[in-house]
């Protein structure tokens, strides 16, 4: 028997159509196989598209599967976002609470419904922070990446950063440098495969500014180029920052804005939050809107 699956293009981390990043949503994925999500993934061709199943009562409201052209992922910031403000509506949700199965564990999303529209707040995974790569792995991520060893700051070593869905983590000092970046993108899929981690984040500091991140992430292991406005970057670099010093060491928490996709035309703007534990990060949460592009239905 042929079912209806209700998709969705959804730009998430903004609320103006064609800016942000893009995510597909498939609202009703009960029943699909994993290699038709696959195939449904590669189609819409969204660094990811989230596929929601019924939940487990008892255990989770919801579970939530994330796959990009390519692959499978544990978990995704903006798709999460996507995933959850499509729910939302759907339902008519009020604010409150939606528990959700992930391959990062089983997590909190809160969902605030005001004038008609939701804004979305995802829990992250287990905070795990690493210590700084050997030299030699560093310089040639540097090299890679189109980087100068003198631009990169020397506050921020670089070093792999995850709450579900890890980052490496590179501060540099000049803006212009960060926008005219062209990575060798080969080159970084070789490294992602040594080091076990497939994305890197390329940011800036301004903390004299009401947005202290600009960045730009690029993840070709997985069939990403460059990802616009990525939860899985912005997260885990607000628990670099509390484990190697540079903010909100002394606090309970720490809460900042990034913006991302600038150099690619797709700007969007994500806000982090780190609760901290004697001086250390334990909990990271990231905050974004979202918009639906199109929606449409398959018959399959």
């Amino acid at each position: 028997m042929k079912k209806s699956y209700r998709i969705y293009q959804v730009d998430s981390f903004t609320r103006e159509r064609f800016t942000g990043n893009p995510a597909g949503v498939v609202a009703n994925a009960d029943g699909l196989s994993d290699s038709m999500m696959l195939k449904m993934a590669r189609e819409l061709n969204n660094s990811e598209t989230a596929f929601i199943f019924s939940g487990s009562e008892g255990e989770y409201d919801v579970h939530v599967r994330f796959f990009t052209p390519l692959c499978e992922v544990p978990v995704c910031g903006h798709a999460t976002i996507a995933a959850h403000y499509i729910r939302a509506l759907e339902r008519g949700l009020t604010s409150g609470v939606v528990i959700q199965k992930t391959g990062a564990g089983i997590l909190p999303v809160e969902i605030w419904s005001e004038n008609e529209d939701y804004t979305i707040t995802m829990t992250q995974g287990e905070v795990k922070v690493g210590d700084p790569l050997p030299l030699p792995v560093q310089m040639e991520i540097l090299a890679a990446l189109g980087i100068p060893a003198e631009k990169q700051r020397k506050d921020c070593p670089i070093a792999i950063a995850s709450t579900g869905h890890s980052k490496v983590m590179i501060g540099i000092t000049e803006p212009n440098l960060l926008h005219q970046l062209k990575p060798d993108l080969a080159k970084l899929t070789e490294i992602s495969f040594r080091t076990g981690c497939n994305g890197y984040y390329v940011f800036t500091l301004h903390p004299d500014e009401p947005i202290l991140v600009h960045g730009r992430m690029f993840a070709p292991a997985i069939g990403i180029a460059e990802d616009p406005v990525t939860g899985n970057a912005n997260g885990p670099l607000g628990a670099y920052f509390i484990t190697y010093g540079l903010f909100g060491k002394e606090k309970e928490e720490f809460a900042f804005e990034a913006v991302q996709g600038e150099a690619i035309g797709r700007m969007g703007k994500i806000g982090v939050k780190v609760l901290i534990a004697q001086g250390k990060p334990v909990k990271v949460k990231i905050t974004g809107r979202a918009v639906i592009v199109f929606s449409t239905e398959l018959e399959l």
